[in-house]
């Protein structure tokens, strides 16, 4: 998995493909193997590391009914963990494009999905003042107010 650090397009396809092929004969191991190797390299360039998380998503969608159901469970939950992560990441650079794309997960009456707000209080915090302006003008047009549940309207907390 080293591989995928090299700057060649080919060599991440080979990578990837390499990756999802042993995932269709051992996908647990190779699922395994991807959660390990990202939580030992955490300083893994985000580029690099999405190659590894697509692989993953790959074996997990085409060996779903093959897994033992806490396996994925697990990994279900750690690449949700990853994939927030690399929002975070992107988000330094490019908030506006993140944060509008998060905020789109905020639906008036349906409680969003946990990592959409952690994702969302991660960037939040990660960029202070520039997600905060954000938020002031959209999120409580996207919020709303839900019959017989307690909205928060995070835009007066913020």
């Amino acid at each position: 998995m080293d591989a995928t650090t090299d700057k060649d397009p080919l060599v991440q396809e080979q990578i990837y493909n390499a990756l999802c092929y042993l995932g269709e004969s051992e996908p647990e191991e190779i699922l395994n193997s991807c959660d390990e190797y990202l939580r030992q390299h955490d300083k893994l360039a985000y580029p690099h590391r999405v190659i590894i998380l697509k692989a993953m998503e790959t074996v997990v969608k085409n060996n779903i009914a093959l897994l033992d159901k806490s396996t994925a469970k697990e990994v279900i939950q750690d690449w949700q963990q990853a994939a927030s992560n690399v929002l975070v990441a992107v988000g330094q650079r490019f908030i506006n494009k993140v944060m509008e794309e998060v905020l789109t997960k905020f639906q008036p009456g349906i409680l969003p999905h946990y990592f959409v707000m952690q994702t969302f209080a991660n960037l939040s915090v990660s960029n202070g003042e520039l997600a905060t302006g954000h938020l002031r003008v959209r999120l409580p047009v996207r919020v709303g107010k839900s019959r017989g549940s307690a909205w928060w309207d995070l835009g007066v907390i913020l």
